[in-house]
């Protein structure tokens, strides 16, 4: 063991404990950050337009603060960049988190000095519980990339305005800095493809211990290093490579391909980080979950997926969650975020300890004929299928097809860009459709009543949804190709561009 891990040794193991303890009092310590966000906000404005200073309980601070979102609460985020104080939270924020949001257009996440150890600490947090629980303190020792977004900041006003994971990389300690590649100059690269390339050129011949990023980037990033170096096996680049850190999108339907082109199964570790807060992390090796993050200055509230459309659904507190049901994720937090739907569904796998599986978005499900399919269903149906064809899957969409130019009855047709093609396609199809029928009720219900049809295939040129994040501007970065849509304009892009 060198000097490094050798040093962090102590400070892991201590962060190991602490996490154990914040597994049996999260309940208590839900209801302490509620209290301690109520007091410390009620003189700010929003605090005084809804009456903070009558919260006496979990249930009043449901009743009482209002289900938002970006749209609602825009106008006070024009005020805090206008340059008024005390809006959302007591002064102002110390940074704006710019996201491209779906709906709204450009998002600005506010992100003050009291949010901020939930973003960096968690991210930490989630490294040292690692190596604590593995016994793996050796990556310390090594090189370490973290692919994101660019580090270069804008103000609005007098506010730093940048990407979430840009931002981070200025919070970053002095000890960690060391070991951290890329180099500033190359992360502030804005073209994608560039910066990949460069990152490529600068990290080749490192000592890299541990790589973390969005999969599909990653891989692109992998394919790229085995390119340059005429190597096979990453591992055989980075012999003491033993860590991926990943988030932001199921890993199952990489996991084959990306262990193919490292060379090894390495341990992972699954994050769930986002503008609005760091929400959990992976606590266990081996374990499907994530431990919610209850202790780091966000108060949870969770609203059942199939209620989200209804006036004033109705909002459970944590421990008013039951396992296996999906629920849309609310928050309330350090950074002045009040009653804000974040737009993700997760699902409780346990309740003793709080863990969760991300099942997608709120805005990304198909039930153009109501069978309310969502991300997990899809996914798991995939991923399944794919390993009885022992076939690999680089990327995939799903959309209605309601009027189908072909007649017939309507269908749900799936674009996948395949690494590996199945050996009998229509019996991969035909699996396909009856995993789908097994995972949503509604969806066999529409198959067996003859108002849908079975699922349709496109099989996808290698490179579509490159193209088409490109032609989006969303290539790389923390940005993700939505899996499900409710409409046909992703579809009808995929179409066009595999056309040509």
């Amino acid at each position: 063991m060198k000097f490094k891990s050798k040093l962090i040794k102590p400070f892991a193991n201590a962060v190991a404990r602490q996490v154990d303890r914040w597994k049996m009092t999260a309940v208590a310590d839900q209801e302490f950050i509620r209290q301690n966000l109520v007091k410390s906000a009620k003189n700010t404005l929003f605090g005084k337009e809804n009456n903070f200073v009558a919260i006496k309980s979990a249930a009043t601070f449901s009743s009482i603060i209002p289900l938002t979102d970006y749209e609602l609460i825009r106008p006070y985020i024009e005020k805090i960049k206008s340059g008024d104080s005390d809006v959302l939270w007591p002064g102002q924020p110390k940074y704006f988190a710019k996201t491209s949001g779906t709906t709204s257009g450009a998002k600005y996440i506010p992100l003050t000095k009291e949010s901020m150890p939930n973003h960096f600490g968690t991210a930490r947090n989630a490294l040292l519980n690692y190596a604590a629980r593995s016994g793996n303190y050796s990556f310390f020792d090594g090189k370490m990339i973290f692919l994101s977004g660019s580090p270069v900041l804008d103000l609005d006003g007098v506010i730093p305005v940048g990407r979430l994971s840009g931002i981070v990389n200025h919070e970053i300690p002095a000890w960690l800095r060391k070991s951290q590649v890329p180099s500033y100059q190359t992360n502030c690269i804005d073209d994608w493809e560039t910066k990949v390339d460069a990152i490529v050129k600068e990290t080749i011949h490192k000592d890299m211990s541990l790589i973390s990023g969005i999969p599909p980037w990653v891989q692109m990033y992998l394919e790229r290093l085995l390119k340059q170096s005429g190597k096979e096996r990453i591992i055989d680049l980075f012999p003491n490579l033993s860590v991926f850190v990943y988030g932001g999108v199921n890993f199952s339907p990489y996991r084959n391909t990306l262990e193919n082109l490292f060379g090894k199964k390495l341990d992972s570790v699954e994050t769930f980080p986002a503008s609005e807060g760091f929400f959990a992390f992976q606590d266990e090796q081996g374990d499907e979950g994530m431990l919610l993050n209850t202790n780091s200055g966000i108060y949870f509230e969770f609203i059942e997926s199939s209620r989200i459309g209804e006036h004033n659904p109705p909002r459970l507190p944590l421990e008013g969650v039951r396992t296996n049901i999906p629920y849309a994720l609310v928050i309330n937090n350090n950074a002045g975020l009040w009653g804000y739907n974040i737009g993700d569904i997760v699902t409780f796998i346990s309740v003793d300890p709080y863990k969760i599986v991300f099942s997608g978005r709120v805005a990304h499900y198909i039930s153009a004929f109501g069978e309310h399919v969502i991300a997990k269903e899809v996914e798991d149906a995939l991923l399944t299928t794919s390993a009885s064809f022992d076939c690999k899957v680089s990327e995939f969409s799903v959309a209605p097809q309601v009027n189908p130019p072909e007649g017939g009855l309507p269908y749900h047709e799936w674009f996948i860009e395949f690494d590996q093609e199945p050996s009998d396609i229509n019996a991969f199809i035909d699996l396909l459709d009856q995993q789908m029928t097994a995972k949503n009720i509604y969806y066999k219900d529409l198959i067996e009543g003859h108002i849908l049809q079975k699922l349709k295939l496109r099989p996808l040129k290698k490179g579509t949804f490159i193209t088409f994040m490109k032609q989006n501007g969303k290539l790389g970065g923390q940005n993700k190709v939505p899996r499900l849509t409710n409409d046909r304009k992703i579809a009808d892009a995929l179409t066009q561009i595999n056309n040509l």
